[in-house]
């Protein structure tokens, strides 16, 4: 009787087979199973965290025309994410800037584009106030500043003590508002609160019809950037309120222009004469 030799017991073979079976040879082991490839990503998760010129790159290699679009649209909307982001961390507070930043800080940056406009052209909206130290109306027009900074993150606000912008500048005609939208003068405002006490809508409704700030861009606290649910109260205020300064015509777009706008102020007819 001739036997077979064991060459591997671990090979699959009749006779390995019939020794397993009588137990002289263990159980052979299962080979590993092959694990199943994860499935390919999806698109959401393919586009999700890449930057607009990984995108842009994305949708010019696909072939798809509804996957292009998906991919153009996302796209869109982080650019929209990443300019509000930028905004947000340059501008919701009134600025402390000193005479030399004026020009840079004011005047020039007014001309540039707000990046979430589509037209071109139409600057950002900057106020800036000249004020007194411990002045109360100079006090309190701060305060209501930085609340509407926060409330129109997309308009610039700065402020400057009066006499280290201008030499010698009246304290009669401090605070003074001046307010800007490409490069140009919107309005000027000279002693504002002199007379009586102003209320925050009266400031918001001379920066609204000066077109510095935009109610369509207003945020409320706790709100997402958009329309304001009071935004129809809020435009009827500002039709019936008859203490709203005059606009005054488009002036050059630094200080040293005399078109002064006034407030209803009790300040002195000689104070026009004055250039800011």
């Amino acid at each position: 009787m001739t036997i077979n030799p064991i060459d591997n017991p671990n090979e699959d073979t009749e006779f390995n087979d019939i020794l397993r079976k009588h137990g002289i040879l263990p159980a052979r082991e299962e080979a590993p199973r092959t694990p199943t490839p994860p499935p390919p990503p999806s698109l959401e998760e393919t586009i999700e965290g890449k930057t607009p010129d990984e995108l842009a790159r994305l949708a010019e290699e696909e072939d798809d025309s509804d996957t292009e679009r998906v991919i153009e649209a996302y796209r869109r909307k982080r650019l929209a994410e990443m300019r509000t982001k930028e905004k947000s961390s340059s501008y919701g507070e009134v600025k402390p800037i000193g005479r030399d930043d004026y020009a840079r800080e004011v005047t020039e940056a007014s001309k540039v584009d707000d990046p979430l406009d589509e037209e071109k052209g139409l600057g950002t909206g900057v106020v800036v106030v000249l004020y007194k130290d411990g002045d109360p109306p100079s006090v309190q027009l701060l305060a209501q500043l930085r609340v509407l900074a926060k409330r129109y993150p997309r308009t610039k606000f700065a402020s400057i003590i009066g006499n280290k912008c201008i030499e010698n500048y009246p304290d009669r005609l401090q605070p003074t508002l001046i307010l800007y939208r490409a490069g140009e003068v919107a309005a000027q405002v000279v002693s504002w609160g002199k007379d009586r006490v102003r209320e925050p809508q009266e400031l918001e409704a001379l920066l609204v019809v000066s077109k510095v700030v935009s109610m369509l861009h207003r945020v409320n606290e706790g709100d997402a950037p958009g329309r304001s649910a009071a935004k129809d109260k809020d435009e009827d205020d500002i039709d019936s309120d008859e203490d709203i300064p005059s606009k005054t015509a488009r002036s050059s777009g630094k200080p040293g222009s005399n078109k002064n706008v006034r407030g209803r102020t009790t300040v002195e007819d000689d104070d026009s004469d004055f250039d800011l």
